[in-house]
């Protein structure tokens, strides 16, 4: 884990989502950074505010890092104001990341709203395009489909309103995917929301095919120290079959057969 004081380089709406990119000239953390790993941001213009922010990296190049990000609240709009030339404090970077895909099993991406994000630079590494699937409630929401089909990969999209690809949920593409064939000779990495998460546990399970989901859950020091962020894992060495693991140290990737998904908090 390293803090950078980096300097902000790039501030721009993401296409016509309700998204936005900032870009960060951070060459420590942006060498270092595995797929799923995230930064924590203190943000400038809230100086009364005791915590960071996390945010998932959505992609690197060379010294420089992008984050996604949505402004919903009062923090997420303080960071419209990080024009390029300022300066922000960044640790990162944080958490354990994904996997490296195995390179003989089929590899089938699922991302949910900007959990697409997370899963960009996992493409970028793979040794070979599979299939990426992505939801949101609309077209404004689903996030980086330009970017994997210039990777090569094949995109399917699902929106609850049907205003692109299918009508109804992400997972109801993956279920297709995995009953289409082939589903024990696959692997699944996925990020979304935690209900999200839960269901492509449900599908990877009936499948007999190994997975790996990304937990978005309420953080506070990222670094383990408060304990916020903790689910239930597996553990047979205990006398209660579980142990709690925290989403910014152990996570938030966790194989998903991990998680006890009837009560992970």
């Amino acid at each position: 884990m390293l803090q950078e004081h980096t300097e902000v380089c790039l501030q721009e709406p993401y296409g016509d989502s309700p998204y936005r990119l900032l870009g960060l000239r951070a060459p420590g953390i942006a060498a270092r950074a595995a797929p799923g790993q995230f930064v924590h941001l203190r943000i400038p213009e809230l100086h009364d505010a005791v915590l960071r922010r996390p945010f998932s990296i959505f992609r690197t190049d060379g010294e420089r890092l992008d984050l996604l990000y949505k402004p919903v609240g009062r923090g997420t709009e303080a960071m419209r104001r990080l024009e390029p030339g300022s300066i922000a404090d960044l640790l990162g970077p944080l958490g354990n990341g994904f996997p490296s895909p195995s390179g003989d099993r089929r590899t089938l991406l699922a991302g949910g709203g900007y959990g697409g994000a997370a899963l960009y630079r996992l493409a970028e590494r793979a040794p070979a395009p599979g299939d990426v699937f992505l939801g949101g409630r609309t077209d404004r929401e689903l996030v980086a489909a330009r970017e994997f089909e210039q990777l090569g990969w094949t995109v399917h999209t699902a929106t609850e309103d049907g205003s692109a690809g299918r009508k109804g949920l992400v997972t109801d593409l993956l279920r297709d995917a995995l009953e289409s064939g082939s589903a024990a000779s696959s692997e699944i990495f996925a990020c979304g929301p935690i209900g999200m998460m839960r269901a492509v546990a449900g599908l990877a399970a009936a499948s007999a095919c190994p997975a790996w989901v990304s937990l978005d859950r309420t953080m506070a020091c990222g670094v383990g120290a408060c304990q916020t962020c903790v689910i239930r894992v597996v553990d047979t060495t205990r006398p209660e079959g579980w142990r709690w693991a925290r989403c910014c140290r152990e996570g938030p990737v966790f194989e998903a057969q991990d998680v006890l998904w009837e009560n992970p908090a």
